[in-house]
C-alpha cells in the first residue's frame, strides 16, 4: 500500500485539520466528537445535516457552506458517524427552524442518524437517498444504495433552506429529488482502505465490476473489460430501465452527473459525458444541466458513476440557485 499517510490512526484527524485549515473562510472544524459547521451560523432557516463514513471526499465536508450543508458529520474511513456526533452538531446548528437530515441508505447511517434524532429536544425530520438503481441484494443496504445522487439532493433541498422555507417543505423537495434521481457505477479497479493496507476486493485487468457500491460493495455482475460505448450503454439502459419500473416519465428535461470515484482521470470521465448525453439524447431525454468530476468518491477506486435527475422547474430553480462550498462553487 502506497499512500501519503503517517498513522493509520491518525489520517481522518490530520486530513479533517488540512481540510478546515484550507477552507477557513467556509467552516469551523469541532473535535471529541468530530464534526464540521459553517464558518458562520446562520439563522432563521432549516439548519441541513448530513454525514458518513470518510473516503467519499469531498462529500459531506466539502458542501458545507452558503445553498448547501448546515453541518457534516465525519465518521472513520466507510463507517457511520456516532449518534453522538450528530447530536453536537445538531445542537450546534439548529436555528429554531427545524434540523433536516439527509441520510445515504447505508444500515449503519440510518441507525445512527434515528438514534440521534430520537435525542433531539427539537423538531427534525429525514430525507433518506436511495439513488443506486444498481442493488440487486446488498448486506449493507436495506434496499437502495445511497450514492452520487446525494449531491442532488443535498444542492437543492440547501438551497430551499435559504430561502426560509418550512421543516415540511424543504424534507418534501428531497424526497422529490431523490425519486426522481438514479445512478449506477462500474469499477475498473478496487479501492485500499488504509486501515486495511489491501485491496477491499480482487479484480483482474480483464474485469469490470458492474453497479458498484462507493464503499467497494459487489456490484450487479462482474464482465469482461469491453469499449466504453459497451459499458456505457448498459449503465444508461439500466437508469433508464429503473425510471420506467418506478414510473417516472423520462421525456423531460435532465441534469446529468458523471461522477468518479477517486482513480479515474477527467479525461476519461468527460468522455463517459459524451457517450452518455448522446445515448440519453436518443431516448428524448433532454439534458439541460450537467456536472463532470469527482464528488463522491470512494478513495482511490477507479471507477466512476452515471446520475441522471429528472427536472422540473422547482429542482431546476434550485439546482441552479447560488451555492459557495468548497465542493460545489456557483452563481454569488
Amino acid at each position: 500500500m502506497k499512500k501519503f499517510i503517517n498513522k493509520v490512526d491518525d489520517m481522518l484527524a490530520e486530513s479533517l485539520a488540512g481540510f478546515a485549515a484550507a477552507h477557513a473562510d467556509l467552516v469551523s472544524l469541532h473535535l471529541d466528537p468530530n464534526y464540521l459547521t459553517r464558518k458562520l451560523k446562520a439563522h432563521n432557516k432549516v439548519a441541513i445535516i448530513s454525514g458518513g463514513g470518510s473516503g467519499h471526499e469531498p462529500l459531506h465536508a466539502g458542501y458545507i457552506g452558503y445553498g448547501m450543508l448546515d453541518a457534516a458529520c465525519p465518521g472513520h474511513v466507510f463507517t457511520s458517524p456516532s449518534p453522538d456526533q450528530m447530536l453536537a452538531a445538531a445542537q450546534a446548528v439548529q436555528a429554531d427552524k427545524g434540523i433536516l437530515f439527509i441520510v445515504k441508505n447505508y444500515a449503519g447511517d440510518v441507525m445512527n442518524f434515528e438514534m440521534a434524532a430520537e435525542m433531539l429536544p427539537f423538531e427534525n425530520a429525514k430525507v433518506l437517498v436511495t439513488d443506486d438503481c444498481a442493488v440487486i441484494n446488498s448486506t449493507y443496504t436495506t434496499g437502495r444504495r445511497g450514492v452520487a445522487g446525494t449531491v442532488i439532493v443535498e444542492k437543492c433541498v440547501g438551497s430551499l433552506a435559504e430561502t426560509g422555507a418550512s421543516l415540511q417543505a424543504c424534507k418534501a423537495l428531497g424526497d422529490k429529488v431523490n425519486a426522481r434521481t438514479a445512478s449506477i457505477g462500474a469499477a475498473l479497479t478496487s479501492c485500499t482502505v488504509p486501515a486495511a493496507g489491501r485491496p477491499t476486493f480482487d479484480l483482474s485487468e480483464n474485469d469490470i465490476e458492474m453497479g458498484v457500491g462507493i464503499h467497494g460493495e459487489p456490484g450487479r455482475r462482474r464482465i469482461t473489460l469491453r469499449s466504453a460505448d459497451e459499458l456505457v450503454e448498459e449503465m444508461v439502459e439500466a437508469i433508464l430501465s429503473d425510471f420506467n419500473l418506478r414510473s417516472i416519465n423520462s421525456q423531460t428535461e435532465a441534469l446529468l452527473l458523471i461522477n468518479g470515484f477517486g482513480g479515474t482521470p477527467l479525461m476519461e470521465l468527460y468522455l463517459i459525458y459524451n457517450i452518455a448525453a448522446k445515448l440519453f439524447k436518443s431516448k428524448d431525454v433532454n439534458i439541460v444541466r450537467s456536472l463532470v468530476g469527482n464528488y463522491v468518491t470512494a478513495l482511490d477506486m477507479a471507477g466512476a458513476s452515471i446520475t441522471l435527475c429528472m427536472l422540473d422547474d422547482e429542482i431546476k430553480q434550485h439546482w441552479d440557485a447560488p451555492v459557495h462550498t468548497a465542493g460545489l462553487r456557483w452563481g454569488l
